[in-house]
């Protein structure tokens, strides 16, 4: 059965100028012609043209191609390999430029400028969810806060993050002690650790009046996502998102009456 150029195109998945391409190159020359001197393509033709669409996606070229179909016993098995070799080359050089992406990633959306070993030396169980990551980037994307705090905390070293989780560790040690005792979120002991978080926030990211500390407590309450940044979930307690929010939102309170800046 023969085959013009169209429907061996419509099918094959390739286009007419690539047919007409691989018959001027001496790769595919059709079988036949019909009357009118159009191409005809013979079966014995179409599975050459299935060998060469293979070697196409394997990624050899024309020339290759030309040198495996002159004798694939002798040539077909040499290239495969040789080719198989380029690839996993290959394979290996885009998997450590995915790895460099992904770390760029980080670092442009949490600010943390560590390597993964680092950073779970520094961090252990606080895991920084790039979803949020990126959300909060939008989110706060026209915020001059924002910008500072990625600026800071792409600035900090090693030993600055020690120092910062340090903190971080003993203020968080000292709420799950208020709230295992039942103190009241809007008591002094539950405010004064709501000033302490947002204190370690200006002293660490950027400058934090109690209305944007609001805001940052609200999302603490609202994504578990925020929480788990201040919270590991083997340390969380049910309700202890809530109690954190209703602490802030007092202390903002509290601040705002004293005349802290808005």
């Amino acid at each position: 059965m023969s085959y013009s150029v169209g429907q061996v195109s419509a099918f094959a998945g390739v286009t007419v100028r690539t047919l007409h391409h691989y018959d001027r190159a001496g790769l595919l020359s059709p079988g036949g012609r019909s009357h009118a001197g159009y191409r005809l393509y013979d079966d014995a033709d179409l599975a050459r043209l299935q060998q060469i669409l293979f070697y196409r996606e394997l990624g050899f070229s024309l020339d290759e191609i030309a040198d495996i179909l002159k004798d694939p016993q002798a040539n077909a098995l040499e290239h495969l390999r040789a080719r198989q070799r380029r690839l996993g080359e290959e394979i290996a050089r885009l998997r450590r430029l995915a790895e460099v992406a992904e770390r760029a990633i980080e670092v442009q959306q949490t600010g943390v400028s560590l390597t993964p070993e680092e950073r779970f030396d520094v961090f252990g169980e606080i895991a920084f969810d790039l979803s949020y990551a990126t959300e909060a980037q939008l989110k706060w994307a026209d915020s001059g806060g924002q910008r500072e705090s990625m600026a800071r905390a792409a600035a900090h070293s090693k030993e600055d993050w020690r120092q910062l989780m340090r903190e971080a560790g003993a203020w968080r040690a000292e709420l799950l002690a208020a709230f295992d005792d039942g103190e009241s979120a809007d008591g002094e002991r539950a405010m004064d650790l709501a000033e302490e978080h947002r204190l370690h926030i200006s002293r660490w990211f950027t400058s934090c009046p109690p209305a944007m500390h609001r805001r940052i407590a609200d999302d603490i309450v609202a994504d578990p996502r925020a929480f788990a940044l201040v919270v590991p979930p083997s340390q969380q307690r049910p309700g202890l998102a809530a109690y954190l929010g209703k602490a802030v939102h007092a202390n903002a309170a509290r601040r705002t009456e004293d005349g802290e800046d808005r």
